[in-house]
């Protein structure tokens, strides 16, 4: 069995690059094909790896403004030719599902979700598109367009797998297809409790500076509170959320594996304020036996079971964020019971949940052609 993986892009390090560098763990021979590689941003693990990039890595400014070139991205993924391999599994929470495949070839989307900006945030994403008037004005335009290439090209993959219930339940609605729920790996092992004498009395939180993660509410409840928090990573709303944060609230940016998990195991709760369409910095943080304070709203509440691994809240606004955090005690929690919550989605498990799903439907489809 020849496979190839396919991706929207490496220009990022995130909870999608986590998922294909598992792909590639399992199949290690195999090219990745991508719209653009970004070595500078992408994990270095991908460093090794056979990349293949499309017509826009090329194009000026194809690299460093790469999101410019949306409307070209569906014909650059068709442009890849994948006629020499048995198998394509696709990973992908925007075009890396609109591959074109040969009949002898079986196409498996992952996928993450439906693309956001075209179907549940279309609004959000051209109001915080970092371009001009006149452009945001244009973009509609090729939405419509991309919206309708995006609904047909869900429909050539011949099986999908969602990354959680509350994905398979977009892919319904967007999509009109039925998919398999496969959790996002997580590598539990690299984390560890820490002793309770070492627990701080810090808040933490972190991941992509986005908009849509909603770090502002955090940012908002705490200059009310003036309790610590650290905030990890980076991204485009990082400078306005440090504009706006008093000093009992640190950016402590791109932070290595070894003070991440220093930074998990000492919190005292790790804070999740947005509707992720799984979550695996919530896992991250219960593999190191922390409680999460999250929003109840997407993968959240498939993770967190309220009052034994942390506390669900109903609404999204900063206030009832900082009455969790006034009210909230950090010892009504079992450390061990929460990271054994977090065990099963370890990295191992996922590797052979996939490598599983692939090979039958991989038998079934040379049964079947």
């Amino acid at each position: 069995m020849k496979i190839a993986l396919v991706h929207d892009h490496l220009a990022q390090d995130g909870g999608a690059e986590i998922v294909l560098r598992a792909f590639a763990e399992i199949w290690p021979e195999a090219p990745i094909f991508v719209l653009v590689h970004n070595p500078e941003q992408a994990n270095a693990f991908f460093a090794q790896r056979d990349i293949r990039t499309s017509f826009i890595q090329r194009m000026p400014l194809g690299l460093r403004k790469y999101q410019w070139f949306f409307p070209l991205m569906p014909a650059a993924m068709e442009d890849f030719d994948l006629s020499g391999y048995d198998v394509v599994l696709s990973s992908s929470s925007s075009f890396a599902k609109g591959i074109v495949t040969r009949p002898g070839t079986m196409h498996i989307n992952y996928c993450h979700t439906p693309t956001r900006f075209l179907w549940s945030d279309t609004h959000s994403y051209v109001d915080e598109l970092g371009v001009n008037r006149v452009v945001k004005k244009i973009i509609p335009l090729f939405l419509s367009h991309i919206r309708m290439w995006d609904r047909l090209a869900a429909e050539r993959a011949d099986a999908m797998i969602a990354n959680s219930t509350t994905v398979a339940k977009r892919i319904v609605k967007y999509y009109h297809r039925e998919s398999t729920v496969i959790y996002p790996p997580v590598n539990t092992k690299d984390f560890t409790v820490a002793e309770p004498s070492a627990v701080r009395e810090y808040f933490l939180a972190g991941g992509r500076l986005v908009p849509y993660k909603r770090f502002d509410l955090l940012v908002e409840a705490f200059n009310k509170l003036n309790r610590p928090l650290k905030i990890f990573g980076n991204g485009p709303e990082c400078a306005e959320l440090k504009r706006q944060a008093h000093s009992n609230i640190e950016f402590v940016g791109r932070v290595s594996d070894a003070e991440l998990k220093k930074l998990y195991a000492e919190c005292t709760a790790f804070l999740n304020p947005q509707e992720e369409d799984f979550g695996i910095t919530m896992i991250e943080a219960m593999a190191a036996g922390r409680p999460v304070i999250a929003y109840s709203k997407g993968g959240a509440a498939e993770i967190i079971e309220h009052g034994k691994t942390g506390l669900l809240i109903d609404y999204q606004t900063w206030e009832d964020f900082a009455d969790a955090v006034i009210g909230f005690d950090h010892t009504q929690f079992d450390p061990k019971h929460i990271r054994k919550r977090a065990q099963d989605f370890e990295h191992e498990v996922f590797k052979a949940q996939i490598r599983t799903f692939v090979e039958k439907e991989w038998h079934t489809f040379q049964k079947n052609y």
